[in-house]
C-alpha cells in the first residue's frame, strides 16, 4: 500500500469506528461471546472447532479498532523516523 492508500485506509477506518452502527454492531458480538464461549451444548468435535473459528472472528472484530489505532500509530512512527530535518526529505527506503 502506497503512503496515500495507507491514509486513506486509516482515515475510512477511524470514520467507521466512530458510527452508531459500528458501536452497535460490538455490542451485540460482545452479547454473543459466551454462549459461543460455552462447551455445554457442543455437539462434538467439529463443533467445538466451528465455536474456536467463531471466537477468533469475534475477537478480531471486537479488537478491530484498537488494532487498527496501533497500526496507525505504528506507520506514524515509522514515517517519523525515515525523514530527515536537516534535510528537510525523507529517507530513501
Amino acid at each position: 500500500m502506497t503512503d496515500q492508500e495507507l491514509e486513506v485506509y486509516f482515515r475510512q477506518m477511524n470514520e467507521l469506528f466512530r458510527t452508531e452502527g459500528w458501536q452497535a454492531l460490538l455490542k451485540d458480538l460482545a452479547l454473543n461471546v459466551p454462549v459461543i464461549n460455552s462447551v455445554e451444548h457442543t455437539k462434538d468435535v467439529n463443533d467445538l472447532y466451528f465455536r474456536k473459528g467463531q471466537l477468533n472472528i469475534l475477537g478480531t472484530l471486537l479488537n478491530l479498532e484498537e488494532t487498527t489505532r496501533m497500526g496507525q500509530e505504528e506507520s506514524q512512527r515509522e514515517e517519523q523516523e525515515d525523514f530527515d530535518p536537516l534535510m528537510g526529505t525523507y529517507a530513501d527506503v
